[in-house]
């Protein structure tokens, strides 16, 4: 993978950029699930630039290492290889606080900005797993910039925690398509049912719906999670989310 350096305010975090067969269009970050940038992130990325936008995938785990460093190196799709994984990734994921997260995220937006060939109209956003949240607190934190977010089997979208994600939807002005996985523990029926409502109490267009039978991580073809009907049903809806705002 070709990667690029994003300043951010600890330092520099690597990121996988795709274009479109024409080079520029509209920017889109993409915000990795807990497993980091790496060749399944940028099949997506590619396959999300190839319908005409400029595609920004960030190592959002850059205090912790570079992509090679917090990446897998064993095949997630063999017997117990995520779940081990899973053990050394989760203190990274725990360690990306909101008072980190924020600042970063910020940086980003500001490098989808500032990249030559992005258009100068609103950019989208779209998360994976824990980039879910990200997304929806770029939305919520840049509604001026972000005219599209879109999560799919995002956790802890909603919390008890003062910091929640959908406490911040007030301020949003973006499009939402969320695309929960049935049964995930993450994000139980009842966070689905609360996030819809405060989704619905601030007026914002949202297509709020649960995968049938789709496991946490559907979307990721390099892991034992994968579900082709979950996955292909989430670049469906997301490339209908950007045509109509983008």
């Amino acid at each position: 993978m070709d990667l690029v350096d994003v300043p951010v305010p600890a330092g520099t975090a690597q990121a996988y950029v795709a274009r479109p067969p024409s080079g520029s269009g509209p920017g889109v970050l993409f915000f990795m699930d807990a497993i980091g940038v790496r060749p399944q992130i940028a099949e997506m990325c590619d396959r999300i630039a190839s319908w005409g936008y400029v595609l920004v995938a960030p190592n959002v785990f850059y205090r912790d290492g570079d992509v090679d460093a917090v990446r897998p190196h064993a095949d997630l799709r063999e017997p117990g290889e995520r779940e081990a994984f899973f053990e050394q990734a989760m203190p990274r994921v725990h360690g990306l606080t909101s008072d980190l997260a924020v600042p970063d995220i910020a940086a980003y937006v500001a490098f989808v900005r500032g990249l030559d060939g992005v258009d100068s109209g609103p950019i989208g956003v779209t998360g994976y797993c824990m980039g879910a949240r990200l997304a929806m607190r770029a939305a919520t934190g840049h509604p001026d910039d972000v005219a599209a977010c879109g999560g799919f089997h995002g956790g802890g979208l909603v919390t008890d925690a003062s910091d929640s994600p959908h406490l911040g939807l007030a301020s949003a002005r973006a499009e939402f398509v969320f695309g929960h996985a049935d049964q995930d523990p993450s994000m139980p029926a009842e966070a689905v049912d609360a996030l819809g409502a405060a989704l619905a109490e601030h007026g914002l267009v949202a297509d709020n719906a649960v995968y049938p039978d789709a496991p946490h991580g559907y979307s990721m073809a390099d892991t034992s999670m994968y579900q082709e009907a979950g996955a292909e049903r989430h670049f469906t809806e997301l490339k209908a989310l950007l045509e109509r705002t983008l």
